[in-house]
């Protein structure tokens, strides 16, 4: 009577490629890729029976109850914070300066965690990328993959033959010798190009793992923080309303006069004149002056610090080499560069993400804020000494004309699309920020005044 036939997807490391069949079936196990096309016959005939799709109603309640704690967590959680907020501001009550401070440091923060989102989009392209690489490639080579398995398996679970029992035994097993030591050399290769493969994939899918869960973490902070920077911007706008009543009044001759001109000189001219909070924001700017620089020449770079200030820290002329970009993106257009319309720039353009933080890049006063032309949403400073900062494109705007904001302090939002006509063909896929300096009326040159690198920037 002949003993039963032994089970054929036992894996024995037995000899030469038991090894590489154990190794072999973990990766391909741990990589998720064995499929039903992939698999030897015997794993097809002892796999067990397929689980039903639909979920016991038991599981599905327990979820539903999961969902549900997870939610009530998140609104507690929210609820907490808006307490907190408020207390924050009570304490902070009507120091101008310590609200500024605030608003300052929230919006570093922010543009901080924006750049950290960004860098981590970035490493994750490449890691997605190279996944999607070898996954195609081990699924073309399924056929590959099942042959070297199987041979492998085959190779670890023969025995070696009894070579003395019969003459015929040993010529047929000096045979087999000779065939394996020319299989088994390339079925190694194979082997171990298909585990290289699986390796780096599974080392991959950890990297990309960890990846995602940081830029989770990020995206978390950044919310918290959008929300804690939306409460104190409002408190802001809050205590401005109090001193200016008649903003709204205001608001509404700003955009009259804005559609009785054409170009941005016309119209910073027009609202100097005949705005009350523009001309006297443009009159306080001519009355101030040039401050002080030091002894040895250089601007007082320490009169930042001083967030309660009504005037700027240092003249406009003596800042080159100090500004920070108002808003985290790429450079796609350059001052004196194609326009694409047959123009020239007469400032630069950043891409950006939507919902970034935009910051002043200087002190100044708001002459202008609000829609104009083919500009979208538009932010107009008095820099004092003859010099205006435009900033164009952003969704929505958080300071009003007359107001003397600080530098870094967040001023606006960018929204999910171009809001500037003239940069929609360069980038219409995401949002654009319009800058543009001015002397005497003038387009200049930004390009001196940006900070070579981070630790050059001044942000009040």
């Amino acid at each position: 009577m002949q003993s039963p036939r032994p089970n054929l997807c036992q894996t024995h490391t037995v000899r030469r490629g038991g090894m590489y069949a154990s190794l072999f079936s973990i990766a391909l196990l741990s990589a998720g890729l064995i499929g039903a096309s992939a698999k030897p016959a015997c794993a097809q005939v002892n796999a067990a029976p397929t689980q039903q799709a639909t979920a016991p109603p038991v599981d599905i309640i327990r979820q539903r109850e999961q969902e549900l704690e997870a939610a009530r967590a998140q609104q507690k959680a929210a609820a907490e914070l808006q307490e907190k907020l408020k207390a924050d501001i009570a304490a902070l009550g009507q120091d101008r300066g310590k609200l500024s401070q605030q608003l300052i440091d929230i919006a570093a923060r922010v543009r901080d965690v924006e750049t950290k989102i960004d860098d981590s989009e970035a490493r994750l392209g490449p890691l997605d990328a190279r996944e999607r690489e070898i996954r195609f490639s081990l699924q073309s080579r399924r056929s590959e993959i099942a042959e070297v398995l199987s041979a492998l398996q085959r190779a670890g679970r023969r025995a070696p033959p009894a070579l003395f029992v019969r003459p015929e035994d040993a010529l047929k097993s000096l045979r087999t010798a000779m065939l394996l030591g020319a299989v088994v050399p390339d079925m190694r290769v194979r082997a171990d190009k298909l585990i290289a493969d699986l390796g780096e994939l599974v080392a991959l899918r950890k990297n990309i793992g960890a990846e995602r869960d940081k830029l989770a973490a990020d995206r978390d902070k950044l919310k918290e923080d959008q929300v804690r920077l939306a409460s104190f911007t409002e408190e802001r706008q809050k205590q401005q309303r109090a001193a200016e009543k008649d903003m709204e009044t205001e608001a509404a001759r700003a955009l009259a006069l804005s559609k009785q001109v054409d170009s941005l000189q016309g119209l910073i001219a027009k609202m100097e004149q005949e705005s009350r909070a523009a001309a006297k924001a443009a009159q306080t700017a001519s009355l101030q002056g040039a401050p002080a620089a030091l002894g040895n020449g250089k601007p007082n770079v320490g009169a930042f610090k001083d967030t309660a200030r009504l005037s700027p820290a240092i003249a406009f002329a003596s800042a080159k080499g100090l500004f920070a970009l108002p808003v985290n993106g790429i450079k796609i257009r350059n001052f004196g560069g194609s326009d694409g319309v047959g123009g020239v720039e007469k400032g630069i353009s950043l891409a950006a993400r939507g919902g970034a933080q935009v910051t002043t890049p200087c002190d100044g006063w708001v002459v202008y804020s609000g829609p104009f032309r083919s500009y979208g949403q538009l932010l107009i400073l008095n820099a004092g000494g003859g010099y205006h900062v435009l900033i164009a494109g952003m969704e929505r705007i958080s300071v009003n004309i007359g107001q003397f904001v600080l530098t870094g302090e967040p001023v606006a939002i960018m929204g999910s699309t171009s809001r500037v006509a003239s940069v929609l063909a360069a980038n219409a896929s995401q949002p654009v920020l319009y800058i543009e300096f001015r002397k005497d009326g003038t387009p200049i040159d930004p390009g001196p005044w940006w900070a070579a690198n981070e630790g050059e920037k001044v942000r009040g």
